[in-house]
């Protein structure tokens, strides 16, 4: 610690150039932390889906919706378990720009489906005795302030109604929490009742089975049901199914890697002129420091920590910003995020390494230093 307000006196030498530095490491890391965390908050949650769940949709189109009648069908298939059914509602509360993720279901059998949704049984019951009740996710009341008994207008940019309007009204019976909690589940019957179009479609089943090990059997099983019909289906796994989602987005992997990949090529590039442009400028003083009996390796030690203590120091800086606006990505309807530690750890060992690269060659040059040549300006 004795040599580190030399380091840090070095580091300051140039403070226009240092900010500017810094300001470009923070802002790449910031980038980096919010790129890299969503591709590994989405890798996490298909990890995370349950192995006893099936997705069952049309074999065109995820959007083609599939008759209503395939729900016996599937349920007589052997080793289905229970089954449930859900569409797109596309709703939106107030503005077309606050989407809300929201499907119609039928209560008893959605929440059967998935366990992991935790609500009150009366809230259920009660759903399913009311054709205007809902029931929403936590994030999501807590997002707009609702609460069990409050009156919700929903609008649609799809559904009309029979009336002409795109106006439905719900009264939320209870807040769910678990897993996927960003929906708001509305009740089926009274949707499918007052769309002017569409009726007895929905947009796709999800069923549990009983034994996850047969899951290959039971889709190919429900899938030859309705080989050769107008309306051909493609069952999948719980995983199988999210991945195909987030992969009509594009391969999102792919194009983080390769931003992050062009990010720090250039980073690698100004750090590593900027400790260049630093170690030039200060020749004479490093060898003054060898003259009064500095060794080769400190002075050569002295130039990677500098270049390690700025990057890192800017790295943690961006990161912490990235881990404050990630959980932001909760309010637009996503859930409970937060940055993955291993985004935070990764982060950190590329800023060590980017240092190391960047110092590398100015420091060699440092410990090359021969002092007569350096006091003389050769």
């Amino acid at each position: 610690m004795k040599y580190f307000p030399l380091i840090w006196a070095g580091i300051w030498r140039k403070r226009t150039r240092t900010v500017f530095t810094l300001l470009s490491v923070v802002v790449a890391f910031l980038l980096f932390g919010l790129l890299q965390g969503v591709d590994a908050w989405l890798s996490g949650a298909i990890e995370g889906s349950r192995v006893n769940r099936l997705y069952t949709v049309s074999k065109i189109s995820f959007i083609e919706p599939l008759p209503m009648s395939y729900l016996a069908q599937i349920e007589a298939v052997p080793g289905v378990d229970k089954v449930s059914f859900f569409h797109w509602f596309g709703g939106y509360y107030q503005d077309p720009k606050q989407g809300i993720v929201s499907y119609p279901v039928d209560p008893a059998r959605a929440f059967a489906v998935f366990p992991d949704w935790k609500v009150e049984q009366s809230a259920i019951d009660r759903m399913i005795r009311q054709r205007d009740a809902a029931i929403v996710g936590a994030p999501v009341a807590q997002r707009w302030g609702w609460k069990v008994g409050d009156r919700v207008p929903l609008k649609t940019q799809i559904w009309t109604k029979k009336d002409g309007s795109n106006n439905y009204d719900f009264e939320i019976v209870g807040i769910f929490t678990g897993t996927q909690e960003n929906l708001f589940l509305l009740n089926w019957d009274y949707f499918n009742e007052a769309r002017s179009f569409g009726q007895n479609n929905v947009g796709w089943f999800a069923l549990s089975i009983k034994d996850p090990t047969q899951a290959t059997q039971v889709s190919r099983a429900i899938d030859a049901l309705f080989a050769n019909s107008p309306a051909e289906t493609k069952t999948q796994t719980e995983k199988e199914f999210a991945t195909a989602q987030i992969k009509q987005l594009g391969d999102i992997g792919f194009m983080v890697t390769m931003i992050v990949i062009a990010v720090m090529f250039t980073l690698l590039f100004l750090t590593g002129n900027t400790m260049m442009q630093s170690v030039r400028e200060r020749i004479p003083e490093l060898a003054v420091l060898k003259t009064l009996g500095f060794s080769d390796g400190l002075v050569t030690t002295l130039v990677l920590s500098e270049a390690i203590l700025l990057c890192v120091f800017a790295a943690l800086i961006g990161l912490g910003l990235a881990a404050l606006a990630f959980p932001a990505f909760g309010a637009i309807g996503v859930g409970k995020v937060s940055l993955p530690a291993v985004v935070l750890v990764s982060g950190t060992a590329i800023a060590v390494a980017l240092a190391l690269l960047s110092g590398l060659w100015p420091a060699w040059r440092a410990k090359r230093l021969a002092v007569v040549d350096a006091l003389a300006g050769r």
